[in-house]
């Protein structure tokens, strides 16, 4: 009797002290976000890693704060993803998602925490708030730096051929008239992968803005089509110039990206219409020859308007519905810390300069980001459409191929793109569709 009485006193004493230390280590865990906290992070597998994964390793230095990343697809599937994952309630504590217009369709107000009274979002430039604000409120924060849209250029084939960065677009064609007469492929076009036939047309938009600043509303109101808007029909315009020209390799339809990039690298190719996000490509294959390499914006038809059309960072949001948002606020504010981009550019070089104040890029950035400072410096940038208005069609790649290649016009491929937004339109319930 007296061994049971003590064994049952045995097995009481120690669900006591299992419960107090659950208790402790629950409280310390969620409550204020000091105490061995492990974050869940979810984003895209195309991203480089390198420089999030370094300010995590100084986060969890600092704060005690682990992260642990998995990743999901890109594209439409991602997307589903992130939106079925919100929906069940089985979302990670950050995510890493895109800024500008895709992000009204997470319902931020629900899924995301409110950051627009953070002291730190005084830092962080209006024109990136502007991306990840949703009725008048604040959902992220930037997970990188800027990028534009423009023509990376060889500068060994500029300097051997005597040639300007050209200010508008009939010295572009002046220049790719004395590169093609040279024996060199002018425009490198790598329609193989059928997304970088859209950059003619996407990298116009700065040009489009300042030939009529009104044409995002007028277009997501449906007052305005690309094809009826003289300035929009520019873009479409000029793409189908670049072929009817034989500015391109004769190759283009079968040309990869990675070989474009090869091209231009090695001086084949003298002007490659690009992301600038292809530096960080460009320096794991080619890293002697980044000095060669520099960036112009698309030109237009005005020497006195010519600036980088700028594509934002994707962004970090805080599930709301998380139960470690303490910590994941901890997250977010030292990632845009001085001390945060730091870090992040040491291991990660920026592709544009960053969005957030005083974060200057390193001495060691690479030449064609150092060309665009003076652009950014001047503010003589505008947002990709993409990021004012929430109107893409799905179709534009097959449509820029199509004109890029001299299967349809432009005005034809304008109406085209118009009919295939139209459809998107619709199925946001975009007042005036």
């Amino acid at each position: 009797m007296n061994t049971f009485k003590k064994g049952i006193s045995l097995i009481f004493s120690i669900i006591l002290i299992t419960g107090l230390l659950t208790g402790c280590n629950s409280g310390g865990k969620n409550a204020n976000g000091d105490g061995g906290v492990t974050l869940k992070l979810l984003m895209d597998n195309s991203t480089n890693q390198d420089g999030i994964r370094a300010v995590a390793d100084a986060i969890e230095k600092k704060y005690n704060i682990k992260t642990e990343i998995s990743t999901r697809p890109g594209g439409t599937e991602g997307d589903n993803v992130v939106k079925t994952r919100l929906a069940t309630g089985d979302m990670d504590d950050l995510v890493f998602y895109n800024s500008g217009s895709l992000l009204q369709a997470l319902n931020p107000a629900q899924n995301f925490v409110d950051l627009t009274n953070e002291p730190y979002m005084k830092d962080i430039t209006n024109t990136f708030k502007k991306t990840v604000t949703v009725n008048k409120k604040i959902y992220g924060i930037p997970g990188g730096s800027s990028r534009v849209g423009g023509w990376l250029y060889n500068k060994k084939v500029y300097k051997k051929l005597g040639l300007s960065v050209p200010k508008t677009w009939k010295e572009l064609m002046a220049n790719n008239k004395k590169i093609k007469a040279a024996g060199k492929t002018a425009v490198i076009g790598t329609y193989k992968d059928d997304w970088t036939s859209q950059l003619i047309y996407l990298a116009d938009n700065y040009n489009v803005m300042q030939k009529d600043p009104e044409f995002p509303k007028k277009y997501t109101e449906h007052k305005a089509t690309i094809s009826n808007s003289p300035a929009a029909l520019r873009s479409f315009e000029k793409l189908e110039e670049v072929y009817k020209k034989g500015y391109m390799n004769k190759d283009f339809l079968a040309t990869t990206y990675d070989n474009g990039l090869k091209m231009l690298a090695e001086g084949k190719g003298a002007h490659y219409p690009m992301l600038s996000s292809a530096l960080t490509v460009l320096n794991k294959n080619y890293p002697d020859k980044m000095k060669d390499i520099g960036i112009f914006p698309q030109p237009g038809d005005s020497k006195n308007s010519n600036g980088f059309t700028t594509w934002m960072p994707s962004a970090f949001y805080i599930n709301k519905n998380g139960s470690n948002v303490e910590a994941a606020k901890k997250w977010v504010k030292f990632f845009v810390s001085s001390e945060g981009l730091k870090i992040f550019a040491s291991k990660d070089k920026p592709e544009g300069p960053f969005v957030v104040k005083n974060a200057k890029v390193p001495k060691s950035s690479y030449p064609a980001v150092k060309e665009m400072l003076p652009y950014f410096d001047s503010g003589k940038t505008g947002l990709a459409l993409e990021f004012i208005s929430p109107v893409k069609g799905p179709s534009l790649p097959q449509i820029t191929t199509e004109v890029g290649s001299g299967n349809k016009t432009a005005k034809a491929g304008a109406a085209a793109y118009d009919k295939d937004v139209e459809k998107q339109a619709k199925q946001l319930g975009l007042s005036g569709w």
